[in-house]
């Protein structure tokens, strides 16, 4: 199986840390964030992982090599300048996590950290997605989407839970992906850029959605003052 990290965006919150270093490359409890990834993803017997870049792109190679440290093989996909958003970087590393085939494979936010366990994943979800889900945040109180009692993924509903970064895909979800997108800002664009939440919502509709509620530890490093609670917290 294969992994995705996104690791592509701006940082602009995170400022001026991010003048310097892209955000998954901030250190948490004495290792880049990202680095907690790998760990977890070589433990559960992933070896290749795509890591999508464009914000400082040439610092990722610098600091996390080729991956062998790991055990791990690391392909860089390289967005250019402008990141792609969430669903258009997905897109443009399709073809690096399909291979000859069209299994499934994980993706993973680079700027979140969590205890979860990723080898509760399901290797063969029942849909086109399988998404992890944890309690409200502060700074999204109104969370994201619905679990529901079957274990399926709702848009709406009255107790919404936040994504949290983390899931499996089957590269299916990208089938008609313009139909779903329409003509938003950038679906024109070469390569295309989009954001992936209409394509999981498409998804949802279609009941081809499943999920979990992890209820351990999960922080979305979206500040300087959560880096640095973080990085209290692991130390």
């Amino acid at each position: 199986m294969k992994a995705l990290i996104f690791a592509a965006g701006l940082g602009e919150r995170m400022r001026p840390l991010t003048d310097t270093t892209p955000k998954p490359l901030l250190e948490a409890g004495g290792k880049p964030l990202i680095a907690w990834h790998l760990e977890k993803l070589a433990a559960i017997g992933v070896r290749d992982v795509v890591v999508n870049i464009s914000w400082l792109a040439d610092r990722f190679p610098q600091v996390l090599g080729d991956g062998a440290r790991w055990g791990l093989r690391l392909i860089y996909s390289h967005e250019g300048p402008v990141p792609l958003e969430t669903g258009g970087g997905m897109h443009h590393a399709l073809p690096l996590l399909r291979g000859n085939d069209d299994a499934p494979f994980i993706a993973i936010n680079g700027d979140i950290w969590t205890d979860y366990d990723f080898a509760r994943l399901p290797r063969e979800p029942a849909g086109d997605v399988h998404l992890v889900l944890v309690d409200n945040p502060p700074h999204n109180p109104r969370g994201d989407f619905t679990l529901v009692a079957s274990g399926q993924v709702a848009s709406d509903g009255d107790e919404r839970l936040t994504f949290a970064g983390i899931g499996v895909y089957r590269p299916a979800l990208f089938d008609r992906w313009r139909d779903v997108i329409g003509d938003a800002p950038g679906a024109d664009a070469a390569p295309p850029r989009f954001r992936l939440t209409p394509l999981l919502r498409a998804a949802m509709t279609r009941g081809r959605a499943s999920g979990e509620h992890h209820h351990g530890r999960w922080t979305d490093v979206g500040t300087p003052q959560r880096l640095a609670e973080l990085d209290a917290a692991l130390a």
